[in-house]
């Protein structure tokens, strides 16, 4: 089984001069859900995402050498540019973990800055474009003091691998407009270990499709991504799942293909509502969803039915609402937006976002 471990990758004393990476990577938005895991951070399903493009985190990692190295972690974290010992406690963690894949790590002084351009906690995939942005800094030092990443695609799969490591859905944030993550019989190099590109396999109409998100709520929320997945782990209806996240990806990546926004539309939808009926029927039963974001997706219904425009919704862990169109209809949503969903979102707010290139070096 691939590991990347790889104990040769250890910086001679007195060569490194001070330096930084920094990259720019996006949050995704599963269309067919992943919840469930085993092992270390491998999927009980295959799922796939669009890659957005607004909705992302900027992450700097400054690096100098230390004098003693040692078999644990030297770093500083700033969120905001503020220190925040809880995130940075966690961030050390996971680099600690990963020293058997990046032993240099344990002879510099690691000083990260992070930001995010959305509410972190509210249901959009924070961990997703955090670790992932983590993963690209990580495998683009890498390269930088060894070159062992040159090599065409060799670095996206290996920060894919490395973002599975911290959250599994970071993984398919790596790639440009879509990914797949989990293997599938008749998904060429698909694998439970990192995800692959999709922008190849998708239609031309989905390489420009829109994701406005509706904050319903900012507030953090009650039950965590990790604990939900967890409580999966006893879920009544955790087989019947799995074989039906399976279905749902042969049919919809076929709808994809073709450029069937109906059928792409009626998956979608049903993947976010059984998303949420697996939280309610976990042990103890937990609700992500509030009031608002139940008549949004009333509104968007009617909308849909009245108009024959094909919007769509989707939900992430969280209560805020995913409108998913063709950009062809970008007017008619944002009219639809102004008119009748913005008084069911916090202060107004609406990220508008679409499909993106994946992570950006800065």
């Amino acid at each position: 089984m691939l590991d990347y471990i790889n104990p040769k990758l250890v910086i001679e004393r007195g060569s490194l001069s001070p330096g930084k990476v920094t990259w720019k990577s996006p949050s995704n938005i599963a269309l067919v859900k992943y919840w469930g895991k085993h092992g270390t951070q491998l999927p009980q399903n295959p799922s796939i995402s669009l890659t957005l493009d607004q909705a992302h985190t900027i992450t700097s990692i400054a690096y100098e050498a230390i004098v003693s190295p040692k078999e644990d972690i030297s770093l500083d974290f700033f969120f905001d540019d503020q220190p925040n010992a809880v995130f940075g406690e966690k961030v050390k963690n996971f680099f600690k973990s990963l020293l058997p894949i990046f032993p240099f790590l344990g002879q510099l002084h690691l000083t990260v800055h992070s930001t995010n351009s959305f509410p972190h906690s509210a249901g959009i995939a924070s961990s997703a474009s955090s670790m992932s942005a983590i993963a690209m800094c990580l495998c683009d030092l890498e390269n930088l003091l060894f070159g062992t990443l040159n090599e065409k695609n060799t670095l996206h799969q290996k920060a894919s691998y490395i973002a599975r490591l911290g959250s599994g859905s970071a993984s398919r944030s790596i790639y440009p407009i879509a990914g797949i993550w989990g293997e599938m019989a008749d998904v060429h190099q698909s694998s439970d270990l990192y995800a692959i590109p999709a922008k190849e396999m998708i239609h031309q109409d989905f390489h420009d499709f829109h994701d406005d998100i509706l904050i319903v709520s900012k507030k953090e929320k009650s039950v965590s991504s990790r604990a939900g997945h967890q409580l999966m782990e006893n879920n009544m209806y955790a087989t019947t799942r799995y074989l039906q996240a399976r279905q749902h990806m042969q049919k919809l990546l076929a709808a994809m293909q073709s450029g069937d926004l109906e059928t792409f539309g009626k998956i979608t939808e049903k993947e976010a509502l059984t998303l949420h009926a697996l939280m309610m029927a976990s042990s103890p039963p937990f609700i992500l969803m509030e009031p608002n974001t139940i008549e949004i997706i009333h509104r968007i219904r009617d909308w849909r039915n009245r108009t024959k425009n094909p919007l769509y919704f989707t939900l992430d862990a969280g209560p805020n609402v995913h409108l998913l169109y063709p950009k062809k209809i970008f007017a008619d949503v944002q009219s639809f937006i102004q008119d009748a969903l913005l008084p069911f979102c916090e202060n107004g707010h609406v990220i508008r976002d679409q499909v993106g290139p994946g992570p950006t070096q800065l």
